[in-house]
């Protein structure tokens, strides 16, 4: 009897578990890597966009020039790389799909709730 609810549980959980390296939209399919343009051409524009600035670490070199360890350290302190997240509708039923775009390309897939 143990053994057959952990069988249920584990197949309960494995349908939780989506696949989040691509999201079919109409007739396409857009996935990991693919470019804003791509999402845009094969998913149309999206219900929601959202963009804002994520901090990055500042960045040292020391000069190859330099004739000893302790010479010049430079710092190059980016401001923030652009992420640009859009959230699609698929349609009643389906999960609303949030895909989030760093430096242009797909980083993430997220699903929300279910559309009523």
């Amino acid at each position: 009897m143990s053994r057959f609810i952990v069988v249920v549980a584990c197949a309960a959980s494995s349908v939780a578990i989506a696949d989040t390296r691509s999201f079919r939209c109409k007739n396409d399919l857009i996935k990991l890597g693919d470019s804003k343009a791509a999402a845009l051409s094969k998913c149309g524009e999206p219900v929601f966009k959202d963009s804002f600035c994520k901090k990055t670490d500042p960045q040292t070199f020391t000069p190859s020039s330099s004739p000893s360890s302790s010479g010049p350290t430079i710092v190059v302190n980016t401001a923030c790389e652009s992420v640009d997240e859009w959230t699609y509708n698929p349609g009643t039923g389906q999960f609303m799909t949030t895909l989030r775009f760093e430096s242009s390309a797909l980083t993430a897939i997220r699903y929300g709730d279910r559309v009523q």
